[in-house]
């Protein structure tokens, strides 16, 4: 049997060929029997879908993967991972390479291709923590989900709140909820 596996690591991702859609195609595309697809982080190999495909792979079966990336993000599990699936008689294609052969020259390039993978998921990781470090420095910054209310209109519903309104009539005039009044109020 011929097991298809498409990974992103956000349910939004998709650049670069790495959506959910675009895998799904090239899976088809190559003919596979069944395909398993998964939103989870590439961090680790302990995913839940890619775990129970991995117990189900049996002597004979085909693993096809579009790249490299959405199989294995660290080199020592990737590699363990695909050593397991050669004891075991399992074959694994990854598309845009091809069929990893078990043999010295095919766990050599499987090895450095890993390990490229698990720099460039280091490299993403440093660039993010550099950029929120840089965005840091702007007073204006704030970490989470954009607000969905400009502090004027806080301001505004504070000062409706302190001048005598009930929670439920500001929330009926401004839209903002009891809730969110609560947490931006500064205590006196």
């Amino acid at each position: 049997m011929v097991y298809g596996y498409a990974r992103v690591s956000t349910i939004t991702q998709g650049k670069d060929g790495n959506s959910l859609e675009s895998q799904m195609e090239a899976l088809q595309q190559y003919g596979c029997d069944e395909i398993i697809e998964e939103a989870y982080t590439g961090k680790t190999m302990d995913r839940p879908q890619f775990s129970e495909l991995l117990k189900r792979l049996t002597a004979g079966d085909v693993l096809v993967v579009c790249k490299l990336d959405r199989f294995a993000r660290s080199a020592i599990e990737g590699v363990q991972t695909i050593r397991d699936l050669f004891a075991r008689g399992v074959k694994v294609n990854i598309l845009n390479m091809g069929m990893i052969e078990d043999t010295l020259t095919g766990n050599l390039i499987l090895t450095v291709l890993l390990a490229f993978a698990e720099y460039e998921r280091g490299m993403i990781v440093e660039r993010t923590q550099s950029g929120k470090t840089i965005a840091k420095q702007n007073p204006n910054f704030r970490e989470g989900r954009p607000l969905k209310y400009s502090q004027t209109q806080i301001n505004h519903a504070l000062d409706l709140l302190a001048s005598g309104n009930s929670y439920k009539e500001v929330e009926a005039l401004t839209g903002i909820s009891k809730s969110t009044l609560y947490r931006n109020k500064v205590p006196k």
